[in-house]
């Protein structure tokens, strides 16, 4: 099985920068796909980013394109999600996702992590 936990958001200003990480356990780590999703109070689940197996083949919300930047560090068995530019907008609970499918839609995802708290302050 995966188990995932998130790290790294907070409080910042509109402007600043923030990375997240996703530490994973498990046997099958570098055989899954990972994405991260966002979530704002009263919203449903919203697709961020998302990373192949290999790391070669990564996909991004228009949202946050040229801005977000998702990678993989198989011997660590860590995903990142590196936020530049950081908005208002961006305020979500972010959740790291891994599943052997390559998808953008969160409902083929079967591993989840707790999630954690980004804001931005106007």
């Amino acid at each position: 099985q995966v188990h995932l936990v998130e790290s790294g958001g907070g409080l910042v200003q509109a402007g600043d920068s923030l990375r997240l990480s996703c530490a994973a356990s498990g046997r099958s780590f570098s055989t899954y796909a990972m994405a991260w999703f966002r979530q704002a109070p009263g919203k449903g689940r919203e697709f961020v980013a998302a990373i192949s197996w290999s790391g070669d083949t990564t996909r991004y919300a228009d949202s946050v394109k040229g801005r977000f930047t998702i990678s993989r560090d198989n011997a660590k068995n860590t995903v990142y999600l590196q936020m530049n530019t950081l908005k208002p907008e961006d305020t979500a609970v972010y959740y790291c996702a891994a599943n052997a499918l390559f998808s953008t839609t969160d409902y083929v995802y079967n591993y989840w992590g707790q999630g954690t708290q980004v804001t931005v302050s106007s």
